[in-house]
C-alpha cells in the first residue's frame, strides 16, 4: 500500500490538522527527506498554503489544532507544535504550547526548523542571489563542486530537490546528488 493510501485510511480521507476533506494531499515534514507514514501528514490545500507561506496566516483556521495536537500519530503532533509555534504571539495558542506534550526525540525534530526561535535569532539560508533557502527547495549548483571524501564531482547545473538546512550554520545545505547525500555551501548554488 502506498504511504498516500495509508495515509487516507488513518485520517478516514480528512486532513489531520482541520479536518477538511477536500483537496487532499501528503506532506512530508522537514527535514525528512523520505515518504513514510512516520514522517508524513495528510492536508487540506488551506493548510498546506499556511504552512508553506504560500498565503497569508488565517489565525482562526488554526484553532482546530485545538483538537489535532492530541493525534496519535507523532508526525501531526510534530506540526501542530510547529504551526502554534508560529502563531504564539496570538495568546491562545500560548496556552495550548503549554498544555502540550512531545517526548524528548519529537521535541527535537519539532525544533529542528527552528519555528522556536523569534525572528531575530533564526538562521536564514540564502542562495547565491540572496534569495531566501527553505527546507524542502529545489536548488541548481553554480559551478562543478569536488565532493569531499570521494572521487564524485557535482557538475554545474545540477539540480538537488528537496534540500535540508544546517540549522547551526547558514551557508550549509544538505541534499542528494544522484544517490550521495551531500552538504554543500549556499554560495555555490541559485534556488529553482
Amino acid at each position: 500500500m502506498s504511504v498516500l493510501q495509508t495515509l487516507k485510511e488513518r485520517s478516514n480521507n480528512t486532513c489531520e490538522l482541520c479536518s477538511a476533506t477536500n483537496d487532499l494531499s501528503q506532506y512530508t515534514i522537514p527535514p525528512s527527506l523520505n515518504e513514510n507514514v512516520a514522517n508524513d501528514i495528510l492536508v487540506c490545500k488551506t493548510c498546506l498554503d499556511q504552512i508553506e507561506e504560500n498565503t497569508e496566516m488565517d489565525v482562526n483556521h488554526w484553532r482546530c489544532l485545538n483538537d489535532s495536537m492530541w493525534s496519535e500519530h507523532v508526525a501531526v503532533q510534530i506540526m501542530a507544535w510547529r504551526m502554534l509555534q508560529r502563531l504564539r504571539n496570538e495568546g491562545w495558542p500560548k496556552d495550548l504550547l503549554d498544555m502540550m506534550f512531545l517526548d524528548d526525540e519529537a521535541l527535537a525534530l519539532a525544533r529542528a526548523t527552528g519555528e522556536h526561535e523569534d525572528a531575530a535569532n533564526k538562521i536564514i539560508h540564502r542562495d547565491v542571489n540572496g534569495v531566501i533557502l527553505d527546507n524542502g527547495d529545489a536548488v541548481v549548483l553554480i559551478k562543478d563542486l569536488k565532493v569531499k571524501g570521494s572521487s564524485m564531482v557535482a557538475k554545474q547545473g545540477t539540480a538537488v530537490r528537496n534540500i535540508r538546512l544546517d540549522r547551526e550554520n547558514d551557508k550549509y545545505i544538505e541534499g542528494k546528488v544522484g544517490a550521495q547525500q551531500i552538504v554543500i555551501i549556499t554560495d555555490y548554488v541559485k534556488k529553482l
